[in-house]
């Protein structure tokens, strides 16, 4: 690659990296590729082609993803219905929104919710002992037994 070129390529990823910034800092506002490609002055097209090629993923792919996964947190939080948490998020169908949840994370919306709710209750309940562990744990010890375990021990 020639001076020119390079000097081309590294403008290209400082205005990949903005558009990918906006996104980041902007995902609940309505954007389409269109309008961050305004912002950047290039075409749609090349764009989604050059967003592709450096990020792995086109411009709306990479805006679903932010969204999804700050939709993650939102559900977790559980204090939001999925309806409220797809607007949230900046997404208009929850159809959409749905379907498109289902396919990066691999369960609806609303069974992310329930399971991550029942996580939540699990972490706050501590887990049951089997009724022997617990009668051996919290079985009274006379002082005869107690001298004579540390005889034992010592």
């Amino acid at each position: 690659m020639g001076t020119a070129a390079t000097d081309q390529h590294l403008r290209d990823l400082a205005l990949l990296r903005r558009v990918r910034d906006r996104i980041d800092r902007e995902y609940a506002q309505p954007l389409d590729v269109e309008a961050l490609a305004r912002g950047v002055h290039l075409s749609a097209g090349h764009l989604s082609r050059e967003f592709r090629r450096a990020y792995g993923e086109p411009p709306y792919q990479y805006l679903m993803t932010r969204r999804i996964e700050r939709a993650m947190a939102l559900l977790r939080r559980g204090d939001l219905s999925v309806t409220e948490v797809c607007f949230a998020v900046g997404c208009s169908s929850l159809g959409s929104f749905s379907t498109r949840f289902a396919e990066l994370v691999g369960v609806p919306p609303s069974t992310y919710r329930e399971r991550a709710a029942q996580a939540a209750e699990a972490a706050r309940t501590p887990p049951e002992m089997p009724s022997c562990v617990t009668r051996q744990v919290t079985r009274p010890v006379r002082n005869r037994e107690a001298r004579a375990v540390g005889a034992r021990l010592a």
